[in-house]
């Protein structure tokens, strides 16, 4: 890959994450004991803010956060990790997103959130970065945000012809004039159904999906499929392209290192399949870890996985 740092402007959440792995998820009243307990940064947006910066983008990120203690540590490691806050606002009137995730032993999640500042940031907001947005290589958004500043950030990287990756999570009604002007959308199967009506469970339902979103202007859509790997359907092609066989702990960030390093890799003009592929090698690699946050790759660990794969 190239040496110059390409630039990622990525607008969405910023939650600091309270995990508790146990054996089991619980059953709705039950209450599981035994499990270790872990705070860490997290949040959507964040998440992949911090995937691009570890895979040597130049990000800026648009979000908002509490004035309490979440956002200050929030705010620190941002920094720590050579992201550009300028355009993350500090609000007195609410308190920095809250995660409560449970994980268990095979590595699957139960996630609430409560949202916080994260719902108060507006289009103002976004309007404010479009100078970077404007010379950025790729704008990467998610939906745990008001939908005016989705809509915002969408628009103003359509109007500089900088390419938009839309991770539709969680799954909300997506209008036609939005997905028209996404470059790459990038549901999960679950988010897919939501967005389609198709329930997604193989390849043959994956395209039938994909093919629902394509007609409705959307130019790229790549669905993550998990341990199967992530299915690319275009107007000109459809392939499955396989995932990196795993023991995987925790599963809760590897839609965000997947979407961050896809930024990264779009951004420095790599080819669509191998910008997933690298993709699918920085989810790969934060399964086998614990956390959101932490659990995100650098390039040299990228490296080392493939050259792992190779020998």
């Amino acid at each position: 890959m190239a040496q110059t740092k390409p630039v990622v402007v990525v607008v969405g959440s910023s939650n600091t994450d309270m995990v508790v792995k146990c054996d089991r998820l619980p059953h709705p009243g039950q209450t599981v004991t035994g499990g270790k307990f872990v705070v860490a940064a997290g949040g959507k947006g964040a998440n992949q803010a911090v995937a691009a910066a570890r895979l040597g983008a130049h990000v800026v990120f648009v979000a908002r956060v509490g004035t309490d203690s979440f956002g200050q540590e929030a705010l620190r490691g941002y920094e720590a990790e050579g992201i550009d806050t300028q355009f993350v606002v500090r609000d007195p009137d609410d308190h920095t997103g809250v995660a409560l995730i449970m994980v268990d032993a095979s590595g699957e999640n139960m996630i609430a959130v409560a949202s916080g500042a994260n719902h108060r940031l507006t289009a103002a907001d976004v309007r404010r970065a479009e100078s970077v947005i404007a010379r950025a290589g790729v704008v990467l958004v998610q939906l745990e945000i008001p939908w005016e500043a989705v809509r915002t950030a969408v628009k103003l990287a359509y109007e500089h012809s900088v390419p938009v990756i839309l991770n539709p999570a969680p799954a909300v009604p997506l209008d036609d004039d939005l997905l028209s002007r996404v470059s790459y959308l990038t549901p999960n199967e679950s988010e897919a159904e939501g967005l389609t009506g198709i329930r997604v469970v193989d390849e043959a339902t994956a395209d039938q999906a994909a093919e629902a979103l394509l007609k409705r202007g959307v130019r790229h859509v790549i669905i993550t499929l998990g341990a199967r790997g992530a299915f690319l359907a275009t107007q000109e092609r459809k392939l499955l392209i396989p995932a990196f066989k795993v023991n995987a702990v925790d599963t809760t960030a590897a839609g965000d290192a997947f979407n961050g390093a896809l930024a990264v890799a779009l951004a420095r003009g790599l080819s669509l399949e191998a910008a997933i592929e690298f993709s699918a090698k920085a989810g790969a690699v934060s399964v086998t870890r614990m956390g959101a946050q932490p659990s995100l790759p650098r390039e040299d660990e990228i490296a080392e996985f493939s050259a792992e794969r190779v020998a």
